[in-house]
């Protein structure tokens, strides 16, 4: 009599140490997590703050932003070192991204002198918008304020407006990290819409710098003059006068010249930018226990490739 032979379990396959990511959610590799878009707020709100106190001072205070920008400029620092803490910590950021952080920062600082200040001409801005789009609103950010820190530097350009600078060129890059259809929009759809944000936020951005100078100034005609303790949207009629009056046509240059690099330069810089970030692979580190791979971060896996008895 015959009977089938028992089959043995088949002993248990060793996984492979070549290591399999998750694909990545977005085309922003940098990701913002809760701890850092809570830096982010604050460092806004403070920023706000900063800009905007001296329109509800009262006309006796006389301080304006006379005195306040070493302080802006101690709190700035240790905030912007919070967010990328609060990224790493987020797992958003490592440092391989640093390391680009840095790299970008110093192209960015030696395209500042090449405009040399004529007419508003500021070719980094365009690189801004580039880097915001691609590696997202916090890695922008920080690009932007430590970019401008590191351009002051070497330009000579350090003084009671940079931490105000430093501001406002990190809410430009972040503005761009905000942009939508970050996987969807590619091709001249994307870079239309790179440089219309580029003209419009070289306004905001020569606007908002407006606002820091011009409550300091004085002996200017009196329909343009900030009155310090005057009802806001007084002052505010004053401001609209005194940027059509002083500041357009440096805003313009600047804009134009936004406009013109993204559309010549854009899509080759486009290209380079995602493929660092694609070599760089900013995606969650990978962890093997007991035979398995798992992420840091939850989500489908491509698989895991097993060896072959």
């Amino acid at each position: 009599m015959t009977g089938s032979t028992p089959t043995r379990p088949a002993p248990n396959r060793p996984v492979s140490n070549r290591s399999v990511s998750n694909p990545p959610a977005s085309n922003r590799p940098v990701r913002v997590g809760p701890r850092a878009a809570a830096a982010l707020v604050l460092v806004t709100l403070i920023g706000i703050a900063a800009f905007g106190w001296p329109l509800l001072a009262d006309r006796r205070s006389g301080l304006a932003h006379s005195q306040d920008a070493p302080w802006l400029f101690a709190a700035l620092l240790p905030l912007l070192v919070a967010v990328v803490v609060a990224t790493i910590a987020d797992q958003g950021m490592d440092a391989k991204a640093v390391a680009m952080l840095g790299v970008l920062a110093a192209v960015g600082a030696a395209l500042r002198p090449l405009g040399a200040g004529t007419a508003g001409l500021e070719p980094m801005f365009f690189l801004m918008v580039l880097s915001g789009r691609v590696l997202g609103p916090g890695f922008g950010f920080v690009l932007g304020s430590v970019t401008m820190f590191a351009s002051a530097l070497l330009t000579g350009g350090v003084g009671p407006w940079m931490p105000f600078q430093m501001l406002a060129l990190g809410w430009f890059s972040l503005g761009a990290g905000l942009l939508p259809g970050p996987a969807r929009i590619r091709g001249r759809a994307e870079l239309a819409m790179l440089a219309a944000y580029g003209f419009l936020g070289s306004f905001a951005y020569g606007t908002i710098m407006n606002l820091q100078g011009w409550v300091i100034l004085q002996g200017m005609g009196q329909g343009i003059s900030f009155h310090p303790g005057d009802p806001v949207p007084e002052n505010l009629a004053r401001f609209v006068a005194y940027c059509l009056a002083t500041s357009v046509g440096w805003d313009l240059g600047r804009a134009v010249l936004t406009v013109v690099l993204t559309l010549t330069l854009g899509a080759t810089l486009l290209k380079a930018l995602r493929r660092a970030t694609r070599k760089a692979a900013f995606d969650p580190p990978i962890y093997f226990e007991s035979g398995a791979i798992r992420t840091s971060a939850p989500g489908p896996q491509r698989g895991t490739d097993r060896d072959t008895e």
